[in-house]
């Protein structure tokens, strides 16, 4: 799209000009000024968020979902080392054991090829896709 700026007002047209009879009656409908005005500066929004995040930091919220420690079954608690833990950190422990042991196909990253530990996790498979862990772990978090 074609712009031509015309005594301080933009037209915004493919193909008509500020000199065109229908430029002059665009220019002067879809017309805006070619200095806009900067925004406010946010300092009363900045000042309010800031005094409210040493509250949030403060640890004052309790902990949900994900981030919420769970027990887990004996074959995780095998794998992660303890009783509960919070579904993300588990995630971790089993990705860093998969990389400590070089568990991913060498071909396809993708693809995790399962020892012992990580079949009784997975049900039994030979190998698993990266996105599926987080679905196959989630019968080993008990309620």
């Amino acid at each position: 799209m074609a712009a031509s700026i015309s005594s301080g007002v933009l037209c915004a047209s493919a193909f008509v000009t500020a000199d065109h009879p229908l430029g002059r009656r665009l220019a002067g409908s879809v017309a805006f000024p070619l200095h806009r005005r900067a925004a406010p500066a946010p300092a009363v929004r900045a000042a309010s968020s800031a005094s409210s995040k040493p509250e949030a930091a403060a640890g004052s919220k309790p902990l949900r979902g994900i981030t919420k420690p769970k027990p887990v079954s004996p074959a995780m608690q095998a794998l992660v080392g303890v009783p509960e833990i919070p579904r993300t950190q588990a995630l971790k422990l089993i990705w860093a054991y998969i990389k400590e042991h070089n568990l991913q196909d060498p071909e396809d990253k993708k693809i995790i090829v399962c020892d012992e530990k990580l079949k009784a996790i997975f049900g039994g498979r030979d190998r698993v896709g990266f996105l599926e862990i987080a679905g196959l772990i989630s019968p080993h978090f008990l309620k």
